[in-house]
């Protein structure tokens, strides 16, 4: 089959990508770097160099594509001048009237846990959103949402915190209850496997590695770079957004990551997972904390 992907050869584009054309798919990758192409082409992929914001570009892409997956930009959580909602909004848009105009009819759509609902979320009801825009496409797009939980590298940001003060500081935490994460790879064996089921109607599918509780987090990453006294330290939502802030974060990134924390407690986030729990998938959080205590070593954030 030809599967066009977005998201450039990150950390689900590129592995994603070697399982399709390993099993015999004609592979197409959007990047905006041209200097990708010649990586994708050793991969054995057709590079497209260009961006999701140009509709023509995108739609000229799409045509005569079996099927076509859509993902959008990490959150730039440190740029006041972006409006990350309204930047987000306009890329759905963009997909939905590049589909329509390509006539692709087998849609995989990367969205996030929180996806279900627009209250209590925080950033993540821009998924909400981005999901409705898709819905509305005629009934002839099948299309299937994935709903992949927090991502294991998103810990690399406790390394500062853990090297400064031997702790991660979060706005909410405990033993009370264990929260999903995943890596990139069950992600991508997970839409590879999509890719080869049948397609009919509108599916949702959330994907998940692990489950651990925050304390059980800072044990086993504590482990892993040979500091037993990691301790989680769950401090007030002001000092939270006050110490993301100090880093850097825009007023929009870091308020709407202190209310997606909030989320996780009030269970809001986790509602329609629990719901539709997943298999856990191979990658489990002591693999990752390997990559970890590497990246730790190293010195790299």
């Amino acid at each position: 089959m030809k599967v066009v992907l977005t998201g450039s050869l990150g950390h689900i584009s590129k592995p994603l990508a070697i399982q399709l054309i390993a099993k015999g798919h004609s592979v197409t990758i959007i990047s905006s770097k041209t200097d990708k192409q010649e990586e994708i082409e050793k991969m054995g992929a057709k590079p497209a160099i260009g961006t999701i914001e140009d509709l023509e570009f995108l739609s000229n892409t799409f045509k005569g594509a079996d099927i076509v997956y859509l993902m959008e930009p990490p959150f730039n959580f440190f740029d006041p001048t972006i409006d990350i909602t309204g930047y987000w909004l306009d890329i759905a848009k963009n997909y939905a009237q590049a589909i329509q105009q390509s006539g692709v009819t087998k849609v995989i759509h990367l969205s996030s846990i929180g996806g279900h609902t627009d209250q209590g979320v925080g950033l993540l009801a821009t998924h909400h959103w981005v999901e409705n825009i898709l819905k509305e496409l005629p009934s002839t797009v099948s299309i299937k949402t994935m709903r992949p939980v927090g991502f294991y590298y998103n810990m690399f940001a406790f390394i500062p915190s853990i090297k400064n003060a031997g702790s991660i500081f979060q706005n909410y935490g405990g033993d009370e209850f264990k929260e999903p994460w995943v890596s990139p790879l069950d992600i991508a064996d997970t839409i590879a496997e999509e890719i080869d089921l049948p397609f009919d109607g509108r599916e949702i599918r959330y994907i998940a590695s692990d489950e651990v509780t925050p304390n059980e987090v800072a044990a086993i990453l504590g482990e892993a770079i040979g500091k037993s006294d990691v301790k989680w330290v769950v401090i007030s939502n002001e000092d939270f957004i006050a110490n993301l802030q100090r880093v850097g974060f825009s007023s929009q990134g870091a308020e709407g990551l202190a209310a997606m924390n909030q989320g996780r407690m009030s269970g809001v986030l986790y509602d329609d997972y629990n719901k539709n729990k997943p298999t856990l998938g191979k990658v489990k959080l002591t693999d990752f904390a390997k990559d970890f205590a590497m990246v730790f070593n190293q010195g790299a954030h």
